[in-house]
């Protein structure tokens, strides 16, 4: 039997097939002596016969998927095609915005996803999902052939969030030329080909900002010459702009806070949401606010998003750490701390500028998370539990991100960590979900005027483009007319 490129011979005994340390070995790519130590410590269901160990099948084919070892292999949809408006999703990480999705009725067919703990994790949850690659190797036909649809099959929806490095703030911004940046533009492509009803794009609030090409500050001001359009604030979001205008797409986007759309996060993303079939595309409907003039539910907090958890899977802070935590209290940080221990506590740091509100931060149980992060526990970025001393667990960041308690993740808790700290909230997948089947439907809805979607301004379609073709004025006699709606 061929089993994940690995020919086994399995061992009759009591109790379901095993098979031996050596093949166990090259299924998980583990050392032998790795392995023998994964039985001895019960990490893997096996027994001994003899001197050899064996182990069971399915306990090393899980254990291997769990953790990685496996790579989880290209599949095609096992699913039969249903009634439901067709939905496909690229950079799919561990499903968060498809799960919103589902939930609102579309039948999501494929995912698209590169990391290998990512693919894990879709894998285990959702076996019968086609699931595809890197989306450098994918094209029209071998995105339709794995989603079990044929080339006169409509598809309503696909859905995208790019890798965001490229583009975010915290990072070196390098825009369209960061390789990252190219695996935009090759979605991009493949996502206009495949000709969906609805195209919905969701990256970081850097990409408002991110220049297409990034001229050095050393490179700027007198003596050299005027920035060109590309390498203007904006430039990287202008030139998607123009080839989504190019395809025949109109548009409409902003930036939205998760949590007035009923997440119990304060997390901000950039949603595009493209269509040639509808003159008029609105923004998402708000569910929520901080605001009472609104009229909306209130947002929802840490403490409800995560009670009656028992059980916690977490990392822990150096002791070092702790001792200050231990001066803090539910939504306070370091600047709660007296003067000299600030000082003790941040080091360097304290005569840095910045506001610095992550370091030594204890969220607050009556209000919002602050937007997950990738690892709990870094300095700069600390999400610690309002009153233990311990970083937020891996079971409260699902509850935030609103992953089901059962749905399991792959990998190492630090990996865990980061699939979750990187998706989209489920209810953020539920807004665009909704405003994508009220487009279908042609029901017409009207958000609250003047409604703040998220804590910064001039973010929305309009007020952006004014914004870039200002600050476009200048180069304009250099690369012709600007073209934007």
């Amino acid at each position: 039997m061929l089993y994940w490129g690995v020919e086994y011979i399995f061992a009759n005994v009591s109790g379901g097939k095993y098979i031996s340390v050596s093949n166990a070995s090259k299924l998980l790519g583990l050392t032998e002596q790795r392995v023998r130590q994964f039985c001895r410590d019960g990490l893997i269901d096996s027994s001994k016969e003899g001197k050899s160990w064996l182990l069971k099948e399915d306990a090393v084919a899980s254990y291997g998927k769990k953790a990685g070892h496996i790579l989880a292999p290209n599949q095609k949809s096992a699913s039969p095609k249903s009634k439901k408006r067709t939905a496909l999703s690229f950079f799919s990480g561990a499903m968060g915005m498809d799960l919103g999705i589902e939930k609102e009725g579309f039948d999501v067919r494929s995912a698209c996803e590169f990391d290998k703990f990512c693919r894990q994790t879709i894998s285990i949850n959702r076996p019968n999902l086609a699931l595809l690659g890197d989306v450098n190797e994918q094209d029209r036909v071998s995105v339709l052939d794995a989603a079990g649809l044929l080339e006169k099959d409509e598809i309503d929806l696909i859905v995208g969030g790019p890798p965001c490095q490229a583009f975010s703030t915290a990072g070196k911004r390098k825009g369209i030329n960061d390789p990252r940046g190219n695996v935009f533009l090759k979605f991009l492509d493949l996502a206009i080909s495949l000709d969906p009803k609805v195209l919905v794009i969701e990256n970081v609030r850097g990409l408002l900002s991110c220049a297409m090409n990034h001229r050095p500050t050393h490179l700027r001001g007198n003596g050299f010459p005027d920035l060109r359009l590309d390498e203007q604030k904006g430039g990287a979001l202008n030139f998607i702009l123009q080839r989504l205008k190019n395809a025949g797409y109109r548009y409409s986007f902003n930036l939205y806070n998760a949590a007035n759309y009923g997440t119990p996060q304060i997390r901000e993303r950039v949603v595009i949401i493209c269509s040639k079939h509808y003159d008029k595309i609105p923004y998402l409907q708000p569910t929520h606010s901080d605001e009472k003039q609104f009229k909306l539910k209130t947002w929802k907090t840490f403490q409800q998003a995560t009670k009656n958890l028992k059980e916690h899977h977490h990392i822990n802070f150096p002791e070092r750490r702790l001792k200050y935590y231990r001066l803090l209290k539910s939504g306070q940080n370091w600047r709660n701390l007296p003067l000299e221990v600030q000082k003790e506590a941040m080091g360097k740091s304290f005569y840095s500028g910045g506001g610095k509100t992550g370091f030594y931060r204890r969220i607050a149980f009556d209000k919002p998370s602050p937007t997950l992060v990738t690892h709990p526990a870094m300095p700069a970025t600390d999400l610690a539990h309002p009153c233990e001393d311990r970083p937020l667990s891996i079971q409260e960041y699902k509850r935030i991100q609103e992953f089901p308690d059962n749905w399991e993740l792959a990998g190492s808790l630090i990996e865990q960590y980061k699939q979750v700290g990187n998706a989209v909230p489920a209810s953020l997948g539920i807004a665009i979900a909704k405003m994508v089947n009220n487009l279908f439907d042609s029901v017409d809805i009207q958000n609250p005027e003047n409604y703040p979607y998220s804590r910064y301004k001039r973010t929305c379609t309009f007020e952006w483009q004014e914004d870039f073709i200002k600050r476009a004025e200048g180069c304009m006699h250099v690369q012709g007319e600007l073209n934007l709606d």
